[in-house]
């Protein structure tokens, strides 16, 4: 349950492109199978602790003035602001000072389905003694969306607004619309005047201010188009919202980089040396389509061996992640490196990362890591490799099953054995559906 028990739902848009589909309806009251957006989101977060609801209202507001009244039915108190010209997504909330008072509040999006377990984020958010936290997270269309580029602690460096430019390379890190604010932040907000959160305020508080991305692999989806409102109801319908939900154990998929995902060129230290397997990034984007979350567990001794640093790393990863989503629309949902390596006396390394750690590889310290980030039940997820070092890692762990590829370093010999050896990423993928798919139907 979350502490943080105000939100503030910004719900004044005027739905242009659903109103060919629903007319006559404000944007917050278009039905999800039969209930408006809206009124998820008021069940799915009163269930866990929100307890005030002050809706900004626009276009059609009325609608849910009547529909949802003071809140009663639902358990709540629900409040509204009227604004008498459009304010933007930030600028009606400079005049909610008063109201909101001197505690922390979430910012929603009426037009927006999810299931996020609020309280992980808020204990980040306090953790970090941030002003603002921003909900992120992959998506199949990084490109057309706010990037938020964070450090490794989550601390925002920068926030680029879309469209992007053709040369701009970050990594697939989204703005998803869901925030947990300061009430000092109200006082940063220009009074009277339309302003966005991802295009006005963000990119000028990551340099003034403690701002925070919380990253997550949990359904969130905003339906701004009547193909997108479809996506909605179906995952809805199928249990998809609310299975990844983060109280819920997940299932995951670990994936080797080097010879599973790209070519082992042998230690990558420049993105333009980065090229795809043939059909990894379908076979990602197969993975995104399941109920498994697809992260990435590599070693990357570049660091030590001082030809590259964690930020030459971290670009890397932004061209293989933009290579997957221009490729197949493809996304991971995180990924874990180990920069170490613990033989030492060279004299080109880096000695501050030639060290015995705990994360790199045959150890299972960076999947040990994403479980307890994700909640996910090790015992039900498996790990796909080129090495006996990613099979004796998965092993370690405890994962359900391990798949060798015969790409990369698969066919050299090895006394770790796997569950199975495949062909490449497409093969195993294959494989572990099949096998999702006979246990859905033992289940």
């Amino acid at each position: 349950m979350t502490g943080v028990s105000t939100a503030v739902v910004l719900a004044g848009g005027k739905g242009t492109r659903l109103a060919s589909a629903f007319p006559d309806l404000a944007k917050p009251m278009v039905p999800v199978d039969g209930l408006p957006i809206a009124e998820h989101l008021v069940r799915t977060y009163a269930a866990q602790g929100v307890r005030r609801f002050i809706f900004t209202l626009g276009y059609r507001g009325n609608q849910l003035r009547v529909h949802f009244g003071d809140g009663s039915a639902w358990g709540v108190s629900v409040e509204y602001f009227e604004e008498r010209e459009p304010l933007g997504t930030a600028g009606a909330l400079a005049e909610l000072q008063d109201e909101l008072g001197a505690a922390p509040f979430w910012v929603f999006y009426a037009d927006t389905l999810s299931s996020v377990d609020l309280s992980r984020m808020e204990a980040h958010h306090r953790a970090n003694s941030a002003d603002a936290t921003l909900l992120v997270h992959p998506n199949d269309h990084p490109y057309d969306s706010d990037l938020v580029d964070a450090e490794p602690t989550g601390r925002v460096r920068a926030v680029y607004g879309k469209p992007h430019p053709a040369d701009r390379e970050v990594r697939n890190v989204v703005n998803a619309a869901l925030y947990l604010l300061e009430p000092s932040m109200l006082r940063e907000i220009p009074r009277g005047v339309a302003s966005d959160f991802g295009r006005d305020l963000f990119p000028k508080w990551a340099a003034s201010h403690r701002l925070y991305a919380y990253s997550t692999p949990e359904y969130i989806k905003d339906m701004g188009k009547p193909e997108r409102r479809v996506q909605v109801e179906a995952a809805l319908r199928q249990g998809k919202v609310e299975a990844r939900n983060l109280r819920n154990r997940q299932r995951a998929v670990f994936l080797d980089r080097d010879g599973v995902i790209n070519v082992d060129s042998d230690l990558i230290k420049h993105p333009d040396e980065l090229v795809l397997v043939p059909g990894a990034a379908a076979a990602i984007h197969a993975l995104n389509q399941s109920d498994l979350i697809a992260v990435v567990v590599t070693n990357q001794s570049v660091v030590a061996r001082n030809l590259t640093d964690e930020a030459g790393v971290d670009r890397i990863h932004a061209r293989m992640e933009r290579l997957l989503a221009d490729e197949a629309g493809a996304f991971v949902d995180a990924i874990y490196y180990c920069p170490h390596h613990p033989h030492g006396g060279f004299p080109e390394e880096n000695p501050a990362y030639k060290i015995e750690c705990s994360c790199r590889k045959p150890k299972p310290g960076m999947l040990l890591a994403a479980a307890d980030r994700f909640n996910i039940d090790l015992s039900s997820s498996y790990l796909v490799g080129d090495s006996p070092r990613d099979i004796e890692a998965g092993q370690a762990a405890g994962v359900a099953a391990t798949l060798r590829v015969r790409t990369g370093h698969g066919l050299k010999p090895s006394t770790a054995a796997p569950t199975v050896q495949v062909d490449d990423l497409s093969a195993a993928v294959a494989w572990i559906l099949e096998r999702e798919k006979s246990r859905t139907s033992q289940a």
